[in-house]
């Protein structure tokens, strides 16, 4: 997830309201979610070469993504595309998503889901859980170290796990001292919204190989998904290029496809 760095401290001021009118509800969001079987495992469910598939409606770098969504049909399209696990954008403002989504696309398919949000707050991870969500997105450029542990903390107090998302070498060293199972590699930059896909080995490089990989921003095509599994992703995120396409779920196939062969020749 990006934006530049000043619109990033304006979504944490929005978040912060959020968080705030959400504390009312936090006793019973803790109760329901503490009392939720595990989410499905995240270590199982990327082994041998996992694409996330991403449920957005717009994003801040790309505008408008696709002019009508219909969250449970592209759910299920991307289940038959053969997704590991799927993505859904749940922030309104910037990507015109909502818990809704998050929600319709857990009663369309029984796969793992991510909710993809700006998390500041342990109280907004035990909220994805109930509106469906196995795994959340945590933000090290968002968080600092404290903050990070306790989100952590919280994931594994609801039996959830966390991608934690990071964009250099010092982020990632900050995301492996504290001690994050997964670890997402986003391509792309916070200042300029541009995407390098050599930002990847750079920061690979700094995360020991025990640690899930997921690559996030820029990937499209069948050969950035077996050069990103070549150079140490484990799993690859992909939404822009399946949401612009004529049929998503035949783009992810393609994608699906190489990323099974990557892992097999790796």
């Amino acid at each position: 997830m990006s934006t530049e760095l000043g619109e990033l401290a304006v979504i944490a001021a929005r978040k912060a309201v959020e968080v705030e009118e959400l504390r009312c509800a936090s006793a019973g969001l803790w109760a329901k979610a503490t009392a939720l079987a595990p989410a499905r495992d995240i270590r199982q469910s990327l082994q041998g070469g996992g694409v996330i598939a991403e449920i957005k409606r717009r994003s801040p770098s790309a505008g408008a993504l696709r002019s009508s969504l219909d969250v449970a049909s592209l759910a299920r399209e991307y289940r038959d595309g053969g997704a590991s696990a799927l993505s859904i954008l749940t922030d309104g403002p910037g990507f015109g998503g909502s818990l809704d989504d998050l929600q319709a696309t857990r009663d369309s398919v029984d796969l793992p889901l991510l909710r993809k949000d700006f998390t500041l707050d342990p109280v907004q991870i035990a909220e994805a859980r109930v509106a469906g969500a196995d795994w959340v997105l945590l933000i090290v450029a968002l968080l600092d170290d404290d903050s990070l542990a306790e989100c952590l903390a919280a994931a594994q107090r609801c039996r959830a796990h966390a991608v934690v998302e990071v964009h250099d070498v010092e982020q990632a060293r900050r995301a492996v001292d504290v001690g994050a199972e997964c670890i997402g590699i986003n391509n792309r930059d916070l200042r300029t919204l541009s995407v390098d896909l050599n930002n990847f080995a750079t920061v690979r490089c700094a995360i020991p190989d025990v640690i899930l990989c997921v690559a996030e921003s820029g990937i499209s095509s069948p050969g950035d998904v077996r050069r990103m599994i070549a150079e140490g992703a484990d799993a690859v995120l992909v939404g822009e290029a399946l949401l612009r396409a004529d049929s998503p779920g035949a783009a992810l196939r393609s994608l699906v496809e190489a990323a099974h062969s990557a892992i097999a020749q790796r």
